[in-house]
């Protein structure tokens, strides 16, 4: 969904353009940048402390938990009551656009806007808990089930064979809620934290937000690049964002003729096709990174978190590629669902705001801005944890692979 084909710019001048920026980049870093200059959740200009009391006031974060939690409602009693015809039903276009797509600029924004407006959060403190039974979360758990559930989601939006049926939708939502508020009432609050997969989600984009938190709580305006720093190597940040990048990915595959007349005709049927082709898409996004992952080790010597250590870099790189698969999707779809939700019936979908051209100079320039801020914040890390002689050295399998990257992410683009 969201993917576009065919764009009118030249393969070789698409091509070429991504590979000098990357190259240009990582030559200006290794020969200009000799020292970290990323401080992670420690920078920052802390906002007035009258913004501060606003941001943290228990009416504001009530306002917006209910805000949620009726918008959660409104797609429900569509969902229920509504037409199974994704045409005349908001519903669909509510989940799939304004909810998972529109999180992305609201994220990037404002800050990890969900877990504010989270309804699920506002479930599990009206239900009855018994503080003696709440466990500690497993350190090992960290984010492997909000890496499950955006793979579960991903999953009814590419795979599935009725992605906006009532029956779908339903079923997905209904499950979700089961199981987050079961291991909540387990685990505590804490758990859709880190396990909740659309908190997840929410959470890594806001890294690149100006707005952020510091280690010592105060809300701060700060360079997006240092948020970006500040994400913990935390068990499964891999795993997350490799489904992010797999699932865009395949979301272009799938619009090609070659994958079409593979759903056709393959023995396996079309959703088991979709299943493996989906699954296939981020097994080898992640293999490709634990590969990389292992040359920087064997070049630079042994690192604490081998595999979440530059795992940071990629979140760039998964909102590069997010924007340009579904920023046109947004613009048209978006006002439709909302015209849709204030009564009208099958409204047309709104003009793109920008030519056929320039959509595709937004779509590139997003995946080679994105891989260029991957490549800046993988050389910051890299001059921070390895011995100068060994710092630019160690990042050439990681720059290898964004090249990999770019080239297979443009490739889709301009097929």
């Amino acid at each position: 969904m969201g993917s576009t084909h065919d764009l009118p710019v030249p393969p070789f001048y698409a091509f070429a353009g991504a590979f000098a920026a990357l190259f240009v980049s990582f030559l200006g870093l290794g020969l200009l940048w000799s020292v970290s200059r990323f401080r992670g959740d420690r920078s920052g200009r802390a906002l007035p402390a009258r913004v501060q009391r606003a941001a943290d006031a228990r009416p504001l974060r009530a306002a917006l938990r209910g805000l949620g939690s009726a918008a959660c409602l409104f797609v429900v009693l569509h969902l229920v009551l509504g037409p199974d015809d994704p045409a005349r039903n908001p519903a669909a276009g509510a989940v799939h656009v304004l909810f998972w797509v529109g999180l992305l600029p609201a994220s990037v924004l404002l800050g990890p806007v969900w877990r504010l407006l989270n309804p699920l959060r506002a479930l599990h403190a009206l239900l009855p808990r018994r503080p003696a039974a709440v466990r500690p979360l497993p350190p090992r758990l960290g984010m492997r089930p909000a890496a499950a559930g955006l793979l579960a989601f991903t999953w009814l939006e590419l795979a599935s064979p009725h992605p906006a049926s009532r029956a779908s939708l339903l079923a997905f939502l209904t499950l979700h809620t089961v199981v987050h508020l079961a291991c909540a009432a387990r685990y505590g609050e804490r758990w859709f934290t880190h396990a909740d997969p659309f908190e997840a989600y929410s959470t890594l984009l806001a890294r690149l937000s100006p707005f952020g938190r510091r280690a010592d709580g105060l809300l701060v305006l700060r360079h997006p690049l240092h948020g970006l720093d500040s994400t913990p190597p935390t068990p499964g940040l891999v795993a997350t964002v490799c489904v992010l990048l797999g699932s865009t990915a395949y979301d272009g595959i799938r619009d090609t003729p070659a994958w079409i007349t593979t759903l056709q005709t393959s023995p396996l049927g079309r959703t088991a096709t979709a299943t493996l082709g989906l699954v296939s898409a981020v097994a080898l996004v992640a293999t490709l990174y634990c590969l990389c992952a292992g040359a920087t080790r064997l070049l630079s010597g042994p690192l604490a978190h081998p595999l979440g250590a530059f795992a940071h870099s990629l979140v760039p790189i998964a909102l590069g590629y997010l924007v340009a698969h579904y920023a046109t999707l947004l613009v048209t779809e978006g006002p439709r669902t909302v015209i849709m939700a204030l009564g009208a019936d099958d409204p047309p979908p709104a003009a793109p705001p920008l030519s056929h051209g320039g959509i595709a100079a937004l779509q590139i320039g997003a995946v080679v801005t994105g891989h260029v801020l991957g490549v800046v914040a993988a050389h910051d890390r890299a001059v921070r944890l390895f011995p100068p002689h060994r710092a630019v050295v160690g990042q050439l399998p990681l720059f290898a692979l964004m090249i990999v990257y770019t080239l297979g992410g443009i490739g889709l683009l301009v097929a």
